[in-house]
């Protein structure tokens, strides 16, 4: 399948919540494009190069972005709120004539999201405690404290490391998994 590619330097998650401020012609392209088909277009974290100006050589795994609001509160500025949605895998890629990267791209399955295991309450505890002091703000509801897909990329999302580290998160295909990971590293934060 082929969709637009949109390099950034910020990692999405599937059911991420992600504001963007559009403003070159091309993603005004895609997202008036995006509007009018109810089509989604990709995000992926930039291996190499600038979000503005020539296009961004992406990482292979992105996730996918629906638009779920937009205003236009000044003329040429775009403001979009975007929801993550599927990752992808990104097999090809080549900008079209505006400079906007088309990718063949394969969807990656997701793990229907499970109980979260006994062994990662310490992961949900941490979650729930967030949401209490921050609220919405941090994590619109539905809430999914039982879900491990749920909770594995909420914590990936708000936990405080490089983009480098959200991108190996994303990149993990179990949800178990990438708790156990989470957990790690927040048993090494909270020794350090």
């Amino acid at each position: 399948m082929q969709i637009p590619i949109f390099p950034l330097n910020t990692v999405l998650f599937p059911g991420g919540i992600l504001p963007l401020r559009i403003f070159e012609t091309r993603y005004m392209d895609m997202t008036r494009d995006c509007m009018k088909q109810g089509s989604e277009f990709g995000v992926s974290l930039i291996r190499e190069g600038r979000e503005v100006g020539t296009p961004a050589i992406p990482m292979i795994i992105g996730c996918t972005a629906g638009i779920i609001d937009w205003d236009m509160e000044q003329l040429g500025v775009l403001n979009i709120r975007t929801e993550g949605r599927r990752r992808f895998r990104l097999l090809s890629s080549a900008p079209n004539s505006q400079g906007l990267l088309i990718g063949d791209v394969e969807f990656l399955a997701d793990d229907p999201g499970a109980p979260v295991p006994v062994e990662h309450a310490e992961c949900v505890k941490i979650l729930r405690s967030i949401v209490e002091k921050h609220g919405a703000e941090v994590l619109p509801q539905p809430h999914r404290f039982d879900d491990s897909a749920w909770v594995s990329y909420r914590l990936s999302e708000i936990m405080p490391m490089p983009s480098a580290g959200k991108q190996k998160l994303l990149e993990v295909d179990d949800h178990v998994d990438r708790l156990e990971i989470l957990q790690r590293l927040i048993a090494r934060a909270s020794k350090g």
